[in-house]
C-alpha cells in the first residue's frame, strides 16, 4: 500500500472512530405513543357524547405532530365539520394547548398568534391535547355541535374515556 493509500485508510478509520463516539454519547429519550385502539376508543366515546345531546359530529384525534391519526364523521355530519375538527386536532396537537385556551391567550394586548404563520391554526372551542404527564402524545377535537363550547365537551369525554390509561 502506498502512503497515499495508508492516509486515506487512516482518515476513514478516525472518522469512522469520531462517529462511533458521538453516536455513542449521544443522549436516548423516551417518548409515549397514542395507539391506534386509544384513538379509536377515545373518538367513539366522544362521539356517543354528542350523539346522546342530538348532535352529529366530526371527531378527529391527531398524532403529536398534528397529523390526523382517525377521522370519525357520524351520520348526518356537515362537511365543514370535517375541516374545522381537524384545525382544532392539529392546534392542540402542536401548541400542547386547549383550543379554548389558545384562543383566550389571543386576547391578551399583544400576544403572539401562529395562526398569522400556520394557517392550518384554529381558534375556538373544541380540540384538547391528549398528554401523559406534560407530554403532549396528540389531540382530540370535535365540531359540529352548536357552540364550540359544546364541542369541547364532546373532546373531554373522549378523553376522559383513555384518561386511566395515559400514564
Amino acid at each position: 500500500m502506498n502512503r497515499f493509500g495508508a492516509l486515506a485508510m487512516t482518515v476513514c478509520l478516525a472518522s469512522f472512530t469520531a462517529t462511533q463516539a458521538r453516536a455513542d454519547g449521544l443522549p436516548t429519550e423516551t417518548r409515549h405513543l397514542l395507539t391506534a385502539e386509544l384513538a379509536v376508543e377515545a373518538a367513539q366515546a366522544a362521539m356517543a357524547s354528542c350523539k346522546a345531546q342530538g348532535w352529529n359530529m366530526t371527531v378527529t384525534i391527531a398524532d403529536r405532530s398534528g397529523l390526523p391519526k382517525l377521522v370519525l364523521i357520524g351520520d348526518g355530519a356537515g362537511p365543514v365539520g370535517r375541516e374545522v375538527s381537524r384545525r382544532k386536532a392539529y392546534t392542540s396537537a402542536i401548541l400542547g394547548v386547549s383550543t379554548g385556551d389558545f384562543t383566550k391567550r389571543l386576547e391578551t394586548p399583544g400576544a403572539f398568534n401562529p395562526g398569522v404563520y400556520d394557517p392550518q391554526i384554529a381558534t375556538g372551542f373544541g380540540g384538547v391535547p391528549i398528554k401523559v404527564g406534560t407530554e403532549t402524545i396528540g389531540a382530540i377535537a370535535a365540531s359540529g355541535a352548536p357552540g364550540g363550547d359544546k364541542d369541547e365537551a364532546c373532546a373531554l369525554a373522549g378523553l376522559a374515556k383513555i384518561s386511566d390509561r395515559l400514564k
